[in-house]
């Protein structure tokens, strides 16, 4: 598989990861997310769900082609909680994912060290938790045509087990196909060759 073309995420959200240290506890979660309003939707969320907890820090990735990533240590001492759990992510080599620690204080000092480790063991053990994918990056290509063209560029579409997106058939006809990103220029040609008289595409999300 052509790994210019493909990204990791997770498939669903994870459920709740609990980790202790030295009567601290820290509860971990990785949401699938696109956009940096998904992040504050789900950082919302977590705050409601624990609010009197100390901390709630957190790191994101977003993107396929281009990254998009940010680490949060949430008053945590600098690059002990944000950076650490980014690092997972990395690790994972995940994209379009956010993970949030939330911590509770047990009374204990961890030290600068100690945070680095807890953070990143619970953000490596949420990652672990989670049913990892690889996607395909794919193209959408808005195909308009005459109706005298129908059957061919169905033809097409049904031979290289295209997926339809929408349609407008009438007179003048629209077909938005998605197509991997890899196969778009061979499926462009094949689609001229058979008459097909405008093409339009734009960059599909998950």
């Amino acid at each position: 598989m052509d790994a210019t073309d493909t990204y990791k995420t997770i498939a669903t959200n994870s459920e709740s990861i609990l980790f202790k240290e030295k009567n601290s506890k820290f509860f971990g979660y990785a949401f699938h997310v696109l956009n940096e309003d998904n992040v504050k939707q789900y950082l919302e969320q977590i705050k409601k769900e624990h609010h009197s907890a100390r901390h709630w820090c957190y790191a994101y990735q977003i993107g396929t082609e281009q990254h998009t990533f940010r680490a949060n240590d949430d008053g945590e001492p600098t690059n002990s909680a944000g950076m650490p759990i980014y690092g997972q992510i990395q690790s994972f080599n995940v994209t379009n994912v956010l993970v949030i620690v939330v911590r509770y204080f047990g009374g204990v000092k961890l030290g600068v060290g100690g945070l680095i480790q807890a953070y990143k063991t619970t953000a490596l053990l949420t990652l672990e938790s989670c049913n990892i994918i690889e996607k395909t990056i794919n193209i959408a290509f808005v195909i308009a045509f005459e109706y005298k063209n129908m059957n061919k560029v169905m033809r097409v579409i049904k031979e290289k087990q295209l997926h339809i997106l929408n349609q407008e058939l009438e007179l003048s006809c629209k077909i938005t196909i998605s197509v991997r990103k890899k196969l778009a220029n061979t499926i462009v040609e094949i689609l001229i060759a058979c008459m097909v008289l405008q093409l339009k595409n734009k960059k599909l999300t998950d």
